[in-house]
């Protein structure tokens, strides 16, 4: 009988289409990795791969195995969750992971909906910023990809051999904040560079993606922003800019419920945008209560 593993180890040789490119992956060494896909091909008694220059192309056979690997692999981590499912007692548990700004703007309506529909469920709701950043396996997570381009997702481009299906929400861009009596409100946007010699307010204290993101956009064009305070969230951010701290910088979906006396204007450039996405795990796809949820989702991603 074939070794899943080594169906798993095949499946991401072909995917990055080398050896090394496979262990760095995997967390392996490429001997290792190496080591698995000579023992497929024994147990197989197949050709799977064959060298090419320096390095190795999945033969036809090699193709059609990786394809059917995937196949197996998916029913498999459907049962597999559906074991660890049974096995938890989270028949009645529904687990969500999100994003701090989708938990302010998306989360409530979203929770509120499935307590009325389901009131018997029990709903978790864990913050993330990044894919699987938490331990455990949660039914559906919001969470903000890390790279703008969906081709580089290694998770999209594989197919989310996980156990996940994934798909993507919505790609926004940032604003900035600051008081309506400051000389760049009078503006419709505002590029990074303007804000160069300005007082920032940081308001990720997890330093997560998001900031990353505006930090490598501030890079691109030439400056590090001069961070004033280390506020703990965007709500908090608000108010020091409504008392003149500063400015801040952050995603057009975290900017709800502004004081009054600010106002929030789209970043300009093009590198300050981030790319939200949704991973629901397959052995779920059928629960009432996480089609719901994604129905909801989808929806409130759509209206921005």
């Amino acid at each position: 009988m074939v070794d899943p593993h080594r169906l798993q180890v095949f499946r991401t040789v072909v995917a990055t289409g080398s050896i090394n490119q496979a262990a760095m992956r995997l967390g392996y060494t490429s001997s290792a990795v190496s080591q698995h896909v000579s023992a497929l091909q024994r147990e197989t008694g197949l050709t799977l791969v064959e060298r090419r220059g320096r390095g190795i192309v999945p033969t036809s056979a090699g193709i059609a195995v990786a394809e059917r690997a995937r196949r197996v692999l998916d029913h498999l981590a459907d049962f597999d969750g559906a074991i660890d499912d049974l096995r938890a007692g989270r028949s009645g548990t529904l687990h969500i992971g999100s994003f701090m700004s989708a938990n302010r703007a998306w989360m409530p309506p979203v929770i509120a909906d499935l307590a009325r529909r389901h009131p018997d469920l029990r709903l978790e709701l864990t913050m993330v910023e990044r894919r699987g950043q938490h331990a455990g396996d949660p039914d559906l997570e919001l969470y903000i990809a890390e790279s703008v381009r969906g081709d580089r997702d290694p998770a999209v481009a594989e197919g989310s051999p996980d156990g996940y299906d994934l798909e993507e929400l919505r790609t926004e861009g940032y604003v900035v904040v600051l008081p309506s009596t400051h000389p760049l409100a009078s503006r419709a946007e505002v590029a990074l560079a303007d804000l160069e010699s300005e007082p920032w307010i940081d308001n990720d204290d997890e330093h997560g993606p998001c900031r990353e993101i505006v930090l490598a956009a501030c890079a691109a064009v030439g400056f590090v922003p001069q961070f004033r305070l280390q506020a703990p969230d965007y709500a908090s951010a608000f108010d020091y800019v409504e008392h003149g701290v500063g400015v801040t910088v952050l995603p057009r979906l975290g900017a709800i419920d502004l004081p009054a006396t600010v106002v929030m204007r789209p970043i300009s450039d093009e590198a300050a945008r981030r790319r939200i996405m949704l991973r629901v795990k397959r052995s779920m796809r059928t629960n009432p209560a996480v089609q719901r949820a994604v129905e909801l989702l989808r929806a409130a991603a759509a209206r921005g």
